[in-house]
């Protein structure tokens, strides 16, 4: 991981536009609550995870350009060098990543959007097992957490692409309001990150039984695909 380079920031914006194209072209996204993101100034992204395609929406119609961290696994072939290109950030999650940490500090010191799936791993999409990588993440910098749900990605019914979303189907993109993880003393301890994790899944929860209320989906989600 050493060697990689800066994100960069007009990389990200570069990756937003190509999924604004990708994303309105494939489907029908409709968006809820961007204005609530911060206009300027470092915010974390903290997206549920239920297919492969979360990603690449959130960056298409976020109104920031946002920098996710994604699995080395993905990075194959001439992803590799396009992914880096666009300001996404490469970590193996077998170990403690330092290169990728330190990465996306430097997208938060920097005043820029960092997008994480706190989840971990692709699953249900309901936040019920979140890891303590967002909560170092928020504590660590400060930067107020935004959360998202995606709602629709995992939808099996009429997909022509097994792999995909059934193509031209509604996707719903939900951004809540941004809110602060730590305690406000600027603690880093375990069990200071354990709290916050905690606070961090209960607001992550509450998010995604209002983003259900407001889209009217239904309250279990199928995933459809697994790791």
């Amino acid at each position: 991981m050493t060697g990689a380079p800066v994100p960069s920031e007009r990389g990200a914006e570069v990756g937003r536009r190509i999924g604004v194209g990708l994303m309105y072209g494939l489907y029908r996204p409709r968006v809820l609550g961007a204005w609530k993101v911060p206009a300027t100034g470092p915010v974390i992204f903290a997206v549920n995870h239920s297919h492969n395609i979360d990603g690449p929406m959130v960056m298409g119609v976020a109104p920031r350009p946002t920098h996710f961290l994604i699995k080395k696994e993905a990075f194959v072939g001439p992803l590799d060098p396009f992914l880096l290109g666009i300001g996404q950030l490469k970590v193996d999650r077998s170990v403690a990543d330092r290169g990728a940490i330190t990465r996306a500090l430097d997208v938060l010191s920097a005043g820029g959007v960092l997008g994480i799936f706190p989840e971990g791993t692709r699953g249900e999409g309901d936040f019920a097992s979140l890891r303590a990588g967002l909560a170092y993440f928020a504590v660590r910098s400060g930067a107020p957490v935004v959360p998202v749900a995606v709602l629709g990605s995992s939808e099996r019914r009429g997909r022509l692409i097994k792999a995909l979303p059934p193509l031209r189907s509604r996707i719903d993109v939900v951004f809540g309001d941004p809110f602060e993880a730590g305690d406000g003393t600027g603690r880093r301890t375990r069990k200071a990150l354990d709290e916050a994790t905690e606070r961090i899944q209960k607001q992550l929860t509450a998010h995604l039984e209002n983003a259900r209320r407001l889209t009217g989906r239904r309250a279990t989600l199928s995933s459809g695909s697994t790791r």
